[in-house]
């Protein structure tokens, strides 16, 4: 049986997966308002958000209708990079998570990036799992709501990104990150993932340059293990 997780980790954990939400969530109102200004309706943006919900995706797919077909192999590619990262995800929590049936269903819906990040973050599978599912229901409430937000308000936003909220769930991250550069190892390796990622980011489609620093930093994570072997 997994021992009961201590009550001072379970509120970290939850002030963790809200605020992640919060960050995350806000940023939908950016979708909803470039959704309808490139000629979608407000159901559509929702449907979008309610069935898709996969960001990057959904940017990518909007930026489609914006520009037209000739931009739908760059989206396309980006979009199969950020579905091969979520994929990559699935096989790192199918254990951690062990659902079966309809929960696994919605496991599946609810893995992103930031229910992942959350989920990974922790100590025990208690918290672990209490992260992922509070993370992810949170993000998708909010996202739905701010993208809903957005698409009715539309321009009259202006540019989100004037906000910051662009950055929110990059600093989001980063908070979780931080506790986690406990040795040299751990700060090698996140030293690795950033480099590759911010080297690859202006040359390269969407979700490539986070698909690659993963990969670069997994070969990272394993080459110390292999001295010590």
């Amino acid at each position: 049986m997994t021992p009961a997780a201590d009550p001072g980790a379970r509120r970290a954990v939850v002030r963790q997966s809200l605020s992640v939400g919060i960050a995350t969530g806000a940023y939908g109102i950016s979708f909803g308002a470039l959704a309808v200004a490139a000629g979608l309706g407000t159901w559509q943006a929702m449907a979008l958000s309610l069935l898709m919900f996969t960001g990057g995706s959904q940017f990518a797919f909007v930026s489609i209708i914006a520009a037209g077909l000739h931009a739908a192999p760059a989206a396309i590619a980006a979009s199969s990079m950020l579905g091969i990262r979520n994929g990559l995800y699935a096989l790192e929590l199918t254990h951690l998570l062990a659902v079966r049936g309809v929960p696994r269903v919605a496991a599946a819906h609810l893995t992103i990036d930031e229910s992942t990040a959350v989920a990974v973050a922790q100590d025990d599978v208690r918290t672990s799992r209490l992260g992922f599912w509070l993370t992810g229901v949170s993000v998708f409430v909010l996202w739905n709501l701010s993208t809903l937000a957005g698409a009715l308000i539309g321009n009259l936003v202006g540019d989100p990104r004037t906000y910051g909220l662009d950055a929110a769930a990059c600093a989001a991250f980063t908070a979780l990150l931080w506790p986690r550069l406990r040795d040299r190892d751990a700060v090698a390796i996140a030293v690795v993932g950033a480099l590759v990622a911010v080297v690859l980011s202006p040359t390269m489609p969407p979700g490539i340059p986070v698909v690659a620093a993963a990969g670069a930093s997994l070969l990272a994570w394993r080459a110390p293990r292999r001295e010590q072997a």
